[in-house]
């Protein structure tokens, strides 16, 4: 079969001189680099006791937001879920009831707001879905664990801690 372009290129081989031969030259040159190796700075970053600094746009562990007055800003409608790729996120929605107005805003509420950490990609469009700015990738490294149930983050480990009214 021809090439498409009808171009050819002609390789030549010259004999290899006895220095060539004898492999010196090319042992020398790879121990220079090895050695020059030792002397540059490292590439790694050794991380419980160093942390790296992260860019403006990292995004990390998911949170729930509470609005000034401590009440939860999810609503339970559903568009994280619904723009979610990889499926990640789910939730039941409930009534509120009357002795509840302080924790929720709206009459409806996320009763469970689960999100399994091992299918998120991290790719922020829950976050960009949201109507109420309920769900920000603001947090940490999501941390590592042996056990695949210890991934799927409820409400406990989501929603952020109350703000403290000032008396």
């Amino acid at each position: 079969m021809e090439s498409l372009s009808n171009k050819k290129k002609v390789l030549e081989q010259k004999p290899l001189s006895f220095m060539e031969r004898m492999y010196l030259p090319a042992i020398a040159k790879g121990m220079g680099i090895t050695i020059s190796h030792l002397f540059k700075k490292e590439a790694t970053i050794r991380y419980p006791e160093v942390e790296r600094e992260f860019s403006t746009n990292f995004r990390g562990m998911h949170s729930l937001k509470r609005d000034e007055n401590g009440k939860e800003r999810c609503t339970a409608c559903g568009l994280c879920a619904l723009s979610c790729p990889a499926e990640a996120i789910t939730m039941i929605a409930a009534e509120r009831k009357p002795e509840e107005k302080d924790l929720y805003r709206e009459e409806k509420y996320a009763a469970t707001y689960e999100i399994n950490m091992l299918r998120c990609i991290f790719c922020g469009l829950c976050e960009e879905a949201c109507p109420k700015e309920a769900i920000y990738l603001d947090g940490p490294i999501v941390p590592a664990d042996y056990l695949r149930k210890d991934f799927i983050y409820g409400k406990d480990k989501l929603v952020e801690a109350p703000l403290e009214m000032k008396k």
